[in-house]
C-alpha cells in the first residue's frame, strides 16, 4: 500500500532523521523472559522492518520487563509526525502511546512485504522527555529510543539475536572511542530487498553530546528506513541505535544514540518495571 506520511530523504542542515517513508510497501535479563523462537525461523527480531502509519524503520534490540512482556526497540522519531529535520525530542511532535506498529518481512520499493506480527507503542523517549519537561540539551538532542510491546499472540515468533552478526552479548556501558570497530544490520526498503547490503561494518568517530551519541562511518552508510537499527561494538555488546544521517560537517556519517544511556533513561522514567535488554541466543561472530 502507499505510505500515509512523507518524510524527507535528506534535509538542508547538519543532520536528518532516517525514517523511510514515501515508499510503496505494506505495512535478558528478566526472570520472566519467554522461550525464544529459534533464530533461523524467528520472524520478529532485530533487523525486522517496522511500520508506523506508513513510516518504515528497522528494529534494534529485544527487551523484556518484570511482568514478562516483550518489546522490540526502534527510534523514537519513527513515530514522529514532523519533518526529518525535527531532531530535538523535547519539542518534536509524535504519535501517542498505544499507536499500532506492524512487523513486516521482505518489504521493498518493488515488493510488498509480509506482515509477521504487530505491537503497540509502549515507550517513547520523546514523549517521556516532553512529559517530564526535560531541559538538558544533549539528552533532548540525542535520546531517540522507543519500545513497541509485542502482541501476546506474536511473542512466540521473537528471537533477540542480531541477524548475520549474532549477539548482543550485553549492554555497552563504556561508549566508544575514535577508531573502534562497529557492526550493524539495516533493513531499509529503499535498498530494494537486496539482503547483502543489510550487514555493515565500520568505525566509530568517538562520542559527542557528552556521550549521548556516537558518529560512525560504515560501508554501506545507513539510509532512511535503517532508523533505529542496532549497532554492536567489537565485543558484540549493544552500543547504540541508528538515529541520523549527517550532511555536515561529517558528510555521509551516521549518528548512533548510546543505547546504554537511552535504556537507563527509560528504566528511570518510562514506567516499565524491570525493563532490560535481552542478549541474543546466537554467539557474536564479527566476520563479514
Amino acid at each position: 500500500m502507499q505510505v500515509s506520511r512523507a518524510r524527507a530523504l535528506l534535509a538542508v542542515g547538519a543532520t536528518s532523521l532516517l525514517t523511510a517513508a514515501s515508499v510503496a510497501a505494506t505495512a535478558g535479563a528478566s526472570s520472566a523472559a519467554p522461550t525464544w523462537a529459534p533464530a533461523d525461523t524467528a520472524t520478529i527480531h532485530p533487523g525486522v522492518q517496522m511500520y508506523t502509519e506508513g513510516a518504515q524503520c528497522t528494529a534494534n534490540f529485544v527487551f523484556t520487563d518484570g511482568a514478562g512482556n516483550t518489546y522490540v526497540g526502534y527510534a523514537a522519531h519513527c513515530a514522529g509526525t514532523g519533518a526529518a529535520t525535527d531532531t530535538n525530542g523535547c519539542d518534536a511532535a509524535s504519535l501517542p502511546l498505544g499507536t499500532k506498529v506492524d512487523f513486516v518481512e521482505g518489504g521493498s520499493l518493488v515488493t510488498e512485504g509480509t506482515k509477521v506480527g504487530s505491537g503497540t507503542l509502549a515507550y517513547s523517549s520523546w514523549l517521556t522527555m516532553q512529559k517530564r519537561g526535560e531541559n538538558d540539551e544533549n539528552t533532548c538532542a540525542y535520546n531517540d529510543l522507543a519500545l513497541v510491546k509485542v502482541d501476546a499472540a506474536d511473542v512466540s515468533k521473537v528471537n533477540p539475536s542480531v541477524p548475520f552478526w549474532g549477539g548482543p552479548v550485553a549492554v555497552n556501558t563504556d561508549g566508544s572511542a575514535a577508531g573502534d570497530r562497529v557492526y550493524s544490520y539495516g533493513n531499509s526498503s529503499l535498498r530494494g530487498g537486496v539482503e547483502e547490503l543489510s550487514p555493515k561494518t565500520g568505525v566509530s568517530l568517538g562520542a559527542e553530546g557528552d556521550g549521548w551519541s556516537h558518529p560512525v562511518y560504515t560501508v554501506s552508510p545507513g539510509v532512511p528506513g535503517d532508523s533505529g537499527s542496532a549497532f554492536l561494538d567489537a565485543e558484540g555488546n549493544a552500543l547504540g541505535t541508528l538515529s541520523t544521517l549527517a550532511i555536515a560537517p561529517l558528510a555521509g556519517s551516521n549518528g548512533v544514540g548510546d543505547v546504554g544511556r537511552e535504556l537507563a533513561y527509560a528504566q528511570a522514567n518510562g514506567g516499565i518495571a524491570g525493563l532490560a535488554l535481552e542478549p541474543g541466543t546466537e554467539p557474536f561472530s564479527p566476520v563479514l
